[in-house]
């Protein structure tokens, strides 16, 4: 069994951040997302991964390299333009041959991983599975609609009067029954090959399509309040431990992670949190679901529930919440200038400031 990892799409829903670095390499807990992914599909058995890369190709190659580091063996798929998920399960074909596959999106996040999932797809081979879960707002998402038994009757692409609430997760099983499907639809009105259209051939076809509502925590981290919350997720089960140093004016609470390297003076930090390798965090309150990357450095200032990336600074601010930093960032209090009101009123008027 393969593995087909799409890391091509162009990230818009996370710009600014994402003009200058691939969406799937944005850290949680100070991880590239599509680290989870391709570690999950370690732990599942699969060693044949094929990723599907596009304008920011080189950024993937450089981070995931040969793929050893996950014990896997990657073969890069260029994509020229994000035409669908189906579109990308085409130009893999040569790749896939007639393997069974999962196909991940790099983007997605699922606790607890695949392997189950995959062992239960290995043993009974459909010609699909896909996996579901229940959503608030269906009509962002793929839908799919299911008889009394469970079985998959319809699937639709981000509906405007979803049949249902249950969303399909970016992890897809496949025979190579899919091949045939994706030849077999047409473009949608976005202009894409709409994989939830070469599911819906196959049930039309009478093939065996299943799924897995999964009552277990996923997140496709699109966005920023999205990669906010995986990022919180995630540093719920982090190990404290400190390897850099900290110094006895300082106050660590809870589970906190100090990297190598790392410098901690006049600071309080409450857990969960990460500090990266040597950054430096002096005369600062670091509070809960805080990752910051290495070579960054908070003085005088207060951050939480946040996400630093590489080599930025934030001095001398009262207060940072719920935000995404990206790299090389700096973050400095506005130039106080003198208060003053500048008024032109009209005859009669009545103005009241607060002053």
């Amino acid at each position: 069994m393969k593995a087909l990892v799409l890391s091509g799409g162009a990230g818009t829903r996370l710009r600014p951040i994402t003009h200058t670095s691939a969406k799937q390499l944005v850290p949680v807990a100070n991880k590239p997302v599509l680290f989870y992914g391709l570690e999950a599909i370690a732990e599942a058995g699969i060693t044949e991964v094929g990723v599907i890369v596009g304008d920011t190709a080189e950024e993937i190659r450089e981070a995931v390299g040969d793929g050893s580091q996950f014990g896997i063996k990657v073969t890069y798929i260029p994509q020229d333009q994000p035409l669908g998920l189906a579109h990308a399960v085409l130009i893999a074909q040569d790749f896939l041959g007639d393997d069974d596959f999962v196909m991940y999106l790099g983007d997605n996040f699922i606790v607890g991983g695949i392997s189950g999932l995959v062992d239960e797809f290995r043993a009974e081979r459909p010609d699909a599975q896909i996996l579901l879960t229940k959503v608030p707002n269906p009509t962002s998402f793929g839908v799919a609609e299911l008889d009394g038994t469970g079985r998959v009757v319809g699937l639709e692409e981000k509906p405007k009067q979803p049949k249902s609430d249950l969303a399909l997760v970016g992890v897809y099983l496949f025979t190579p029954a899919i091949h045939e499907a994706v030849r077999s639809i047409e473009p949608s009105w976005r202009g894409e090959l709409e994989i939830t259209h070469a599911i819906q051939w196959l049930i039309d076809q009478q093939r065996d399509v299943r799924s897995t509502t999964i009552g277990g925590y996923w997140k496709d981290t699109g966005n920023v309040t999205d990669m906010l919350e995986v990022n919180r997720s995630v540093l719920e089960s982090v190990e404290p431990v400190v390897e850099g140093t900290v110094d006895e004016s300082s106050e660590i609470i809870g589970r906190v992670r100090i990297e190598a390297g790392a410098k901690v003076s006049g600071s309080r930090i409450v857990g969960p949190a990460i500090i990266g390798a040597d950054t430096v965090i002096s005369d600062a309150y670091v509070g809960p679901f805080t990752s910051v990357s290495e070579g960054c450095r908070i003085e005088d200032s207060e951050i939480e529930y946040s996400i630093v990336l590489r080599g930025s600074s934030i001095t001398g601010v009262r207060r940072v919440e719920a935000s995404l930093i990206g790299r090389d960032v700096v973050v400095t209090p506005a130039p106080r200038n003198p208060s003053a009101h500048r008024l032109v009123l009209g005859d009669h008027s009545k103005v009241q400031i607060s002053s």
